[in-house]
């Protein structure tokens, strides 16, 4: 099997592997007062000190999480709350069309339950942030608006959004920034103070660690509101029994993933320039979606549309082939939908219906990419075959 859908989830570390083995032999509830519960809150402080420590955030503003998802809700609803709370008249967020959907069907929620105002703003033809767009929002109705939200890098076609211009817009009109970072961790440089962001979400099993597990790294001074209610754990605003395997796994992951980071972006980029040479000279009517620029890109991400092919067909085939892609998000329940992604981009209905994304990731080589430019022409010539039945 040729895995090439990292974006989707990747192969556990080592690193954390070991780490999840050795507490799962570890008694200890991290919010008892037995000795054996100090123990295991012992180690998930020695924990988020250094998931704190590698992503450029203060211990104090990492809270543990079961995942992006999770995090993404806690970030918006919670900021959501906390700033129409301390004034009615903040019920505006601004999100990017291109988000994934867990800040998406998160600020719809907002929409339709909580009466917020929500503005989609739109993307150019490479899914880059329009920041006169988010300006312009921020100029006629800053006062009202309780949120920005944009991701760091798309989980679809790897664009890097411009965050240093988004926070400094917001900054001026005194608004909060989220970004969701799940895909950036690992694979550009990622620090949470240098950024200016009020908040940003990190997922484990993107990078290494097992499913299950995340964080969102937030400000102390952002007063979220609890999306859900318990035990009061996490500083108050994420109750829940603490997971000390899954977070000391996530901790190992992270810092193994931040001190690889530069070595193996230099190592995905060269894979990922041969894969993306390889297919447009291989497969007529193949284009990449994205920045021409790869600097402008994550360096494991890889996004095409096939003329004339529809996803399904394409991931069956390449599946039969041997090889795991995928058309984009995984957290859609396996529903194929044509990609929202593309369509903010400008692209017509047909083309987005016919993505395939192929992600590298730690465990990827030049034997991968040569399995999917050896079944990939084949694969569209038959769903192309198929389609004209």
């Amino acid at each position: 099997m040729t895995y090439l859908d990292h974006a989707a989830t990747t192969a556990v570390r080592p690193e954390a592997a070991e780490a999840f083995a050795r507490e799962l032999a570890r008694p200890g509830n991290p919010s008892s007062l037995h000795a054996a519960g100090r123990d295991a809150r012992r180690r998930v402080e020695e924990s988020r000190e250094a998931v704190a420590a590698a992503l450029g955030a203060q211990p104090g503003e990492v809270v543990f999480t079961s995942g992006g998802t999770e995090a993404d809700n806690l970030a918006v609803k919670g900021t959501f709350w906390s700033r129409r709370a301390a004034d009615p008249v903040r019920t505006r967020v601004l999100v990017s069309a291109v988000e994934h959907p867990a800040v998406l069907d998160a600020t719809d929620w907002l929409a339709d339950h909580e009466s917020a105002d929500v503005v989609r703003l739109p993307v150019d033809a490479a899914g880059r942030l329009d920041l006169a767009a988010l300006a312009a929002e921020l100029r006629a109705h800053g006062e009202r608006t309780a949120l920005v939200s944009v991701m760091w890098a798309n989980n679809e076609v790897g664009t890097v959004q411009p965050l240093p211009e988004v926070v400094a817009a917001a900054r001026a009109a005194g608004v909060p920034v989220h970004s969701d970072a799940v895909q950036a961790v690992g694979h550009v440089p990622v620090d949470f103070a240098a950024s200016g962001l009020d908040a940003m979400t990190v997922s484990g099993h993107k990078l290494g660690a097992p499913i299950g597990v995340g964080a969102l790294l937030a400000r102390r001074e952002l007063g979220l509101v609890p999306v859900e209610h318990g035990g009061g754990q996490e500083r108050g605003v994420r109750s829940g029994t603490l997971s000390t395997p899954a977070i000391c796994a996530f901790a190992a992951a992270v810092g193994a993933a931040v001190a690889e980071q530069e070595a193996e972006a230099a190592r995905l980029a060269v894979l990922r320039a041969d894969l993306v040479r390889g297919v447009l000279a291989a497969v007529p009517g193949a284009r990449l979606s994205g920045p021409e620029d790869p600097a402008a890109a994550l360096p494991q991400t890889a996004h095409f549309t096939f003329d004339g092919c529809d996803a399904d067909a394409l991931l069956f085939g390449l599946d039969m082939a041997g090889v795991s892609a995928s058309s984009g998000s995984a957290c859609q329940a396996g529903v194929q939908e044509p990609s929202h992604v593309l369509l903010a981009m400008g692209r017509d209905l047909a083309q987005a219906r016919s993505a395939v994304r192929l992600t590298l990731g730690w465990t990827s080589t030049a034997d991968d990419v040569a399995a999917v430019l050896a079944a990939l022409p084949g694969v569209v010539e038959r769903a192309r075959a198929a389609r004209t039945r």
